[in-house]
């Protein structure tokens, strides 16, 4: 009995031996390990848990026998190959398109210039006719002797009649369409778009109801504090007939009958970039509406075709600036750009007149309701807006 203990005890300790079955492996009957090698040494990470057969692969990512797997780095390789031929391709089709529209550029530029050359060529002996000698023209510049209310000279405006018919029927070939459509007699809000720095397009647009309307209406065009308040030109447009813009102005004008032309974007206009132009601008609070409905007039939707091309980007001071995205062109008196916008370029303009803007059940009192005043107003530039579409998609050509 003693002698079994002792052989089921483990010498040097007190304590019985365990068996071997079930703590040796390979007494179990597993599969012997093959010798590590002794060059790598590998660390033995549990296995993770297996729920399920793993999914076969799939018939591209199969190891025929005998070949050996790709690798990761392989297939990231070829990855980025790939994506270095489409870019090399995409910038080859981007540098084709640029190539392509500089072409085309060039030709459209030089185009133009050879139609404002012929243009320049065939108006010019038609201007130095139409227009009075030096002397008459230099009596433009006397100080007024009688001005009206809102400071407009009348000897100003006949003695620059001549000038104004010139840049009308000559320098510009002016065509007014739909004139039967503004009112012969009573008030009338005339609403147009507006462009350039100077007030070119009120000028015309004024001149051209004096001229072809069958009444020859008188058009008082409003203009904003920016125009009138610039050196020289904004006292000229005001001496003209232009008037500062304000309801109470207004106003005064519808109540004694006369028409009153409006440019809601005002001088917001002339920072339009040259790709967005023709394409109006907010036309603020519809403060034409309120005017229109207080005093009883019909609201007459213009668009103005020509004037964008007659005074371009290069009539702003900041144009070079925002073309080239650099502030400081425009802020640094050494870097600035003087403007062009005193010598407009001969464009052919056209003056549509649409018909009135529907306003039905307006009344006084709905020119203190803001969704009415909104809805009038977005109706308004819907329909100037429309106007310019047509009429810039069916022009010829811009100067000839």
């Amino acid at each position: 009995m003693a002698g079994k203990r002792r052989r089921g005890a483990k010498q040097g300790t007190g304590r019985p031996a365990r068996p071997a079955l079930g703590n040796d492996p390979f007494a179990r009957g597993a599969a012997a390990r093959e010798p590590a090698r002794p060059a790598a040494v590998e660390v033995a990470r549990p296995p993770p848990p297996v729920t399920s057969a793993p999914p076969e692969p799939a018939p591209s990512q199969r190891v025929a026998p005998g070949s050996r797997p790709s690798t990761p780095s392989g297939s990231v390789v070829r990855s980025l190959d790939a994506l270095e031929a489409r870019l090399d391709a995409a910038i080859g089709e981007a540098e084709a398109r640029l190539a392509g529209a500089a072409a085309d550029g060039d030709a459209l530029a030089a185009r133009a210039r050879e139609d404002l050359r012929t243009v320049l060529a065939a108006l010019w002996p038609a201007l130095r006719a139409r227009l009075s000698s030096a002397g008459d023209l230099l009596r433009l510049l006397e100080p007024p002797e009688r001005l009206e209310r809102f400071g407009m000279d009348p000897r100003l405006v006949e003695r620059a009649a001549p000038l104004v018919e010139a840049l009308y029927a000559t320098w510009w070939r002016v065509e007014a369409r739909g004139l039967e459509l503004v009112p012969a007699e009573g008030p009338a809000v005339v609403v147009a778009n507006h462009a350039g720095l100077l007030p070119w397009d009120a000028l015309m647009l004024r001149h051209a109801l004096r001229r072809d309307h069958p009444a020859r209406r008188e058009l008082r065009p409003l203009l904003d504090d920016a125009a009138c308040d610039r050196p020289l030109s904004g006292a000229i447009a005001v001496r003209l007939g232009g008037v500062r813009a304000s309801p109470e102005a207004a106003a005064r004008l519808l109540a004694a009958g006369d028409l009153v032309g409006v440019f809601p974007e005002g001088s917001l206009a002339e920072a339009r970039p040259w790709r967005e132009r023709y394409r109006l601008g907010h036309f603020g609070r519809g403060g034409f509406v309120k005017v229109a409905l207080r005093a009883g007039a019909p609201i007459i939707p213009c668009a103005i075709v020509g004037s964008e091309e007659a005074t371009p980007a290069i009539a702003r001071t900041g144009w070079l600036a925002d073309l080239l995205r650099l502030p400081l062109l425009a802020t640094a008196p050494t870097f600035r750009v003087p403007s062009a916008g005193l010598i407009p370029l001969p464009s052919r303009w056209s003056l549509r007149f649409g018909h009135p803007i529907d306003l039905a059940g307006g009344s006084p009192e709905a020119a203190d309701d803001p969704g009415y005043v909104a809805g009038a107003a977005a109706r308004t530039r819907q329909a100037i807006q429309a106007m310019l579409d047509e009429d810039v998609a069916g022009r010829r050509s811009i100067f000839l």
